[in-house]
């Protein structure tokens, strides 16, 4: 079988997550709506901030999926009003952001429009392990 994706070197196995990744980012690239902000937040900390003016936070959902933070909005049509002029439309939106392994989402809040969702990165760990060498000699001398 042959890998013809961008880590197709020899030097790079077990990197094909790697690919899908970039994928999954390339295609979120092209969302404008909402806009945000990410914000060094001191430390291991970052945040997240949307502009989701209009939505309620019964309206807005905040999930991980696949080491992916998923933000849907879906604003509710009401019947009851006639407008004279609609330039605010009610419209649903997501946006992705893809995790690195092991950042974790403390939560999150709306205050003001603006929906702030708190990340946090792990410690960088530097792990050294010593392989045992086995000879196969044969032990019938």
């Amino acid at each position: 079988m042959n890998r013809n994706g961008t880590f197709n070197s020899p030097f790079l196995l077990g990197f094909e997550h790697l690919e899908r990744l970039l994928e999954r980012t390339a295609k979120a690239a092209g969302e404008a709506y909402p806009p945000y902000n990410i914000e060094d937040a001191g430390g291991d900390r970052l945040k997240i901030v949307l502009a989701v003016a209009g939505f309620s936070r019964e309206e807005l959902n905040v999930t991980i999926e696949d080491n992916q933070l998923v933000i849907r909005g879906k604003q509710n049509e009401t019947a009851d009003r006639t407008f004279l002029h609609r330039g605010i439309a009610a419209r649903q939106f997501q946006r992705a952001f893809v995790l690195a392994e092991g950042i974790e989402v403390r939560g999150a809040e709306l205050e003001n429009g603006l929906l702030a969702i708190d990340l946090e990165r792990p410690h960088a760990q530097t792990i050294t392990r010593t392989i045992e060498i086995k000879s196969r000699t044969n032990a019938k001398a």
